[in-house]
């Protein structure tokens, strides 16, 4: 597939009226009075132009070879089930774009620096011209990688434009005969090199995808099809699906956040099966929660603003030392963003927004705190961006049929032992390590648990969000791992001289505020501090903007 896009073709080269003439007389052999139910199975009948077009797409003359193309997108485009069917049963057309891609795959370099694989400019299967010597940011390997993106992208877009029954099979295929055989062994291995490679791949064309059928089967052949409630026993159901969710907490960073990175444009993929199969299957029953059933006293407290049987924070030991001048009060909570909403508990039993708000902001304490002596980072500053993220994931979600209320209590197996799932457990456990992890890791592992947070899903917001949810015995949630992170982080504190200084100058640093200069003793320690903070601020955004929609008729 090289050479230009076809768009000027000789006059040796079919014109379109003349492609579309032949395309009707081939149809006519096709015998389309047979029943569109009745299954097409005529190995031996020869289909001359599906087979000429099939030759023409390896052709040298990359004019010849975009028209052949484009012929063949044109075929699987036809209304007609019978020709869908005799496309993918009887002719060569899945071993075609299956073997291509398997080859082309193959040709790459064993290594590659990921950063060339997702910088190398937008790919177009028609446009896959490729001068080296005219190239200013050429790589070892870019020639074989444009030729790999370029076919990848045709196999998607044929599949787009496919009869819905072309399209499935032609993407199963590229599942089974690509992806399982040929590209699962190279994200299993364990060389380290390879392992980031074939990542960056994975993610690339992830990023690229956009047919349906061709993004489902991705998703199975990452995730798997697996829809009930996780145990700790379900690694060997679908290894890839584990070993890349291992892949999270990798003693290689570079390999961490790549992979993290991978899951986190998953998740903003338009395909329900993705937050079901990683998260939302082991929230389904709320046996995270401890269900204590409600009494007069217990009603008294939901109307103060807190639901039974939570604790309060300004209450625990964790929190005495915080300033009552830290906190949003309810009239700056409301006028942070636009437009108010007035100050109520929902008859939902939803905890006041402000408290949860203020919750958040007051997790990381007055001594570790840098961001109000810099100008411009207060909390408002994350609302614009949750408000356009949260828009954005709720067009996404909005045909999914998700509830607007958290399933009953009453009607939930509290009963059934709770596992939050391995890709949560693997981010908790990353999150809970935030003061001694690399600036780049932390800023990933955080990118991903705020996505997580956006979604609308009730159960997955009681979940990440709400500081007030009465957790079961030995169950944890987003904000008790950060409570965590927090009671150490005090202690550490009192071990660190000039700590303020210290943490005010690596903000500024970071910032560009300030020139780079010695080291600073405790750096890790110190940026990730930082990302706690924002973290915090983000989350309290999120939780505001999520209230503010739910409120807003």
């Amino acid at each position: 597939m090289c050479g230009s896009t076809g768009a000027a073709v000789n006059s040796g080269t079919l014109s379109e009226s003349e492609l579309s003439d032949d395309l009707s007389a081939s149809l006519d052999s096709l015998d389309m009075t047979t029943q569109p139910e009745a299954p097409i199975n005529r190995p031996n009948q020869d289909y001359n132009l599906v087979n000429s077009l099939l030759n023409l797409t390896r052709s040298p003359d990359g004019r010849v070879a975009v028209k052949a193309c484009e012929g063949l997108m044109l075929l699987v485009s036809l209304p007609e089930q019978a020709a869908a069917k005799c496309l993918t049963e009887s002719t060569l057309l899945c071993e075609l774009l299956t073997e291509r891609l398997a080859a082309l795959y193959k040709a790459l370099p064993q290594s590659m620096d990921p950063l060339d694989i997702e910088t190398v400019e937008a790919v177009n299967w028609g446009l896959d011209s490729y001068n080296v010597k005219e190239d200013t940011s050429a790589f070892h390997g870019k020639r074989a990688l444009i030729s790999f993106l370029s076919w990848f992208d045709y196999c998607d877009q044929l599949i787009k434009e496919a009869h819905k029954i072309a399209a499935v099979s032609l993407a199963k295929a590229i599942r089974d005969r690509f992806f399982s055989a040929v590209m699962e062994h190279q994200l299993m291995q364990t060389s380290e090199i390879g392992i980031l490679t074939s990542t960056a791949l994975l993610h690339r064309i992830l990023r690229q995808v956009t047919s349906e059928a061709l993004l489902q089967e991705m998703i199975y052949f990452i995730l798997g099809e697996q829809r009930g409630p996780e145990s700790l026993s379900d690694i060997n159901k679908h290894p890839l699906r584990h070993r890349l969710i291992e892949h999270c907490d990798h003693i290689s960073d570079e390999i961490s956040i790549m992979t993290l990175r991978l899951f986190e444009h998953l998740l903003q993929k338009p395909n329900e099966h993705i937050l079901y199969n990683l998260i939302l299957r082991n929230l389904e029953e709320r046996n995270y929660v401890e269900f204590k059933p409600a009494c007069q006293e217990d009603r008294d407290v939901v109307e103060n603003g807190q639901i039974a049987g939570a604790v309060d924070l300004e209450e625990d030991p964790l929190f005495t030392d915080i300033s009552p001048g830290n906190r949003l009060s309810g009239t700056e909570w409301l006028s942070a963003s636009p437009p108010q909403t007035p100050d109520h508990v929902k008859p939902d039993g939803k905890t006041e927004v402000h408290k949860i708000v203020n919750s958040f902001l007051c997790l990381v304490p007055d001594e570790a705190k840098s961001s109000y002596h810099v100008e411009g980072t207060g909390y408002d500053t994350y609302l614009r961006d949750a408000h356009r993220q949260f828009r954005d994931y709720c067009a996404i979600c909005m045909r999914w049929d998700w509830p607007g209320l958290p399933k009953s209590l009453e009607r939930c197996d509290l009963e059934a032992p709770f596992f939050e799932g391995h890709f949560l457990k693997v981010l908790f456990e990353r999150m809970g390590k935030i003061l001694d992890q690399p600036y780049d890791v932390n800023l990933q592992v955080t990118s991903v648990l705020s996505k997580l947070s956006l979604f609308p899903h009730p159960h997955l917001h009681e979940y990440m969000l709400d500081p007030y949810v009465n957790l079961a015995p030995g169950c944890r949630s987003l904000f008790s791992v950060i409570v965590r992170v927090v009671g150490d982080l005090m202690v550490r504190i009192q071990r660190i001289p000039d700590f303020t200084p210290k943490l005010l100058l690596v903000r500024k640093r970071l910032l560009g505020m300030e020139p780079e200069g010695p080291v600073v003793d405790h750096m890790t320690l110190l940026e990730g501090v930082i990302i706690l903070e924002e973290f915090c601020k983000e989350l309290a955004a999120i939780a505001f903007v999520k209230y503010h929609a739910s409120t807003t008729p």
